[in-house]
């Protein structure tokens, strides 16, 4: 394998694994406060199809992007009424969120299956993108691409080193103490889902706007779900949701990879890979308990209301 190739690879890494990075952002946030939300998929879903549509119509990118993270912030908000507000089942109020998403993506996008539109296209940044390796992989790419980066180190400084990420942590644990302390619990746990929202909206817009700039039914292909497996497998911590989606990224482009080499194996066998690696993770956290419960929120999925 040439060295350019390798490069080619880690690059594409990086763009495969750029969706799983702003929704698992998302989910992450918004599960540090509480909150499960099992509604990725039919948010980003509603995400795409808006971005989409607004690009479609006005011709704008800027227009998309808002289109598409404002679908996402309106579906969430939708779930916030029914696990915050009503104290619904949170889990259960996620996957009618997916199904109603899901299906309301495909009746909105009707119209616009087979329609093209000038999508996100590579913006490499002046001497950044002359660096050997590094170059390539992380300055020779869309817009979105260096946006997900930007949201990283946003999410990482606001949990790590902000008074707004202890007060969201601080609700995550215990509700009731933070509560008791004059906190507007509710009011934390709405800003967190609607960030949530938004986060799988702008994933789903990046797919149909830069990744494939088109729309079809279900192309965010269980990146949802992938993405809330990530949250768990990076327990909670920033770093290790970057870095988990980038290994999911390689997993999705490594069957087209493997096909370049030559290999004799079945193409719908290797697009298995990524959803294999979900499980295996998943399995080998699962060996480990302990270190996993230790990074959990404490009063995660759990509905909760005022005392009056």
């Amino acid at each position: 394998m040439s060295p350019d190739m390798i490069v080619n690879i880690l690059a594409a890494t990086v763009v495969a694994g750029t969706p799983l990075l702003i929704v698992a952002l998302g989910e992450l946030i918004c599960e540090r406060s509480g909150v499960l939300n099992l509604g990725q998929e039919g948010m980003m879903l509603i995400g795409a199809v808006a971005g989409f549509a607004g690009v479609y119509a006005s011709g704008s990118l800027l227009v998309g992007v808002i289109a598409g993270m404002a679908a996402g912030v309106g579906m969430s908000l939708l779930f916030g009424f029914m696990a915050i507000t009503l104290a619904a089942n949170q889990y259960a109020a996620g996957l009618a969120l997916t199904i109603f998403g899901t299906g309301l993506s495909a009746f909105v996008g009707t119209d616009f299956v087979g329609k093209t539109i000038d999508g996100f296209t590579k913006l490499p940044i002046p001497f950044l993108s002359d660096i050997p390796v590094l170059g390539p992989v992380l300055f020779n790419h869309d817009l979105l691409v260096y946006v997900s980066l930007g949201l990283f180190v946003a999410v990482y400084v606001f949990l790590r080193h902000s008074r707004g990420g202890l007060l969201l942590r601080a609700v995550g644990e215990s509700p009731e103490s933070a509560n008791a302390n004059g906190l507007p619990v509710l009011l934390i746990r709405y800003l967190a889902v609607s960030f949530g929202g938004a986060m799988a909206g702008l994933s789903g817009a990046y797919l149909s706007l830069a990744y494939t700039p088109l729309w079809t039914e279900g192309m965010t292909a269980g990146r949802g779900w992938i993405a809330l497996a990530l949250v768990v497998f990076a327990t909670w911590r920033p770093v290790r949701v970057l870095l988990g989606a980038y290994l999911f990224g390689l997993a999705s482009i490594l069957h087209l990879v493997l096909q370049g080499f030559g290999w004799d194996i079945s193409p719908e066998l290797l697009a298995m890979l990524p959803y294999v690696v979900t499980v295996v993770v998943l399995v080998l956290l699962s060996a480990n308990p302990t270190r996993t419960r230790l990074h959990t929120p404490l009063s995660i999925g759990q509905p909760w209301r005022p005392s009056r």
